[in-house]
């Protein structure tokens, strides 16, 4: 049980990664894409969450205490819904095809997709990976980890914002219609 604790969300994260990885070079070309300095900031927070989620500890005291018993259904709650947070991004992945890319960009031959996640939320790939976030922490049961995911949350809140703005410049209405239709990140919530 001590290999399945000490590997398992390693595993599950760098199988992602390495899914993601893969996958970036069959994308269509990009016609417009955000800053530099836009992208930076959200890998900073970003990466400040990897390592919240992944030192054994951290030097603020406060952050190291459990918010949940240090139990195994904790783990086990926390391994399901970090395995189902990555299987719904890496479904939205696929659905988007060609027109994903890492950075806000616009892609020639742009298309709206509205079918599959898209259907659910407009940024599934974000739900995915927040509820992945989430599961990871509810794992580690600290406090760092639900900063963890406050900051990744607030680097896809502004990624989302600026994409909301794109797509509408570039779709017009149909856009506007899927946004009044369809929640952003939570079914019927947000």
């Amino acid at each position: 049980m001590t290999l399945i604790h000490s590997y398992l969300f390693l595993v599950m994260w760098l199988g992602y990664f390495a899914y993601w990885w893969v996958m970036s070079t069959n994308v269509k070309v990009t016609e417009r894409s955000e800053s530099a300095p836009s992208r930076i900031a959200r890998l900073v927070l970003i990466v400040c969450a990897v390592a919240l989620l992944s030192l054994p500890s951290v030097p603020l005291p406060l952050l190291n205490k459990r918010f949940l018993p240090h139990d195994l259904w904790c783990f086990w709650c926390g391994a399901a819904i970090t395995a189902g947070g990555l299987l719904f991004s890496v479904w939205a992945r696929r659905h988007l095809g060609k027109n994903w890319s890492q950075a806000v960009t616009v892609k020639g031959g742009h298309e709206l997709i509205t079918s599959g996640p898209y259907a659910l939320v407009r940024h599934p790939i974000y739900t995915g990976l927040l509820l992945a976030l989430l599961g990871s922490a509810v794992a580690r049961g600290e406090w760092r980890g639900l900063l963890a995911v406050a900051l990744v949350f607030g680097a896809l809140w502004h990624k989302l914002r600026l994409e909301e703005k794109w797509m509408r410049a570039q779709f017009g209405e149909s856009y506007e219609v899927y946004s009044r239709h369809v929640a952003a990140l939570v079914p019927h919530i947000i």
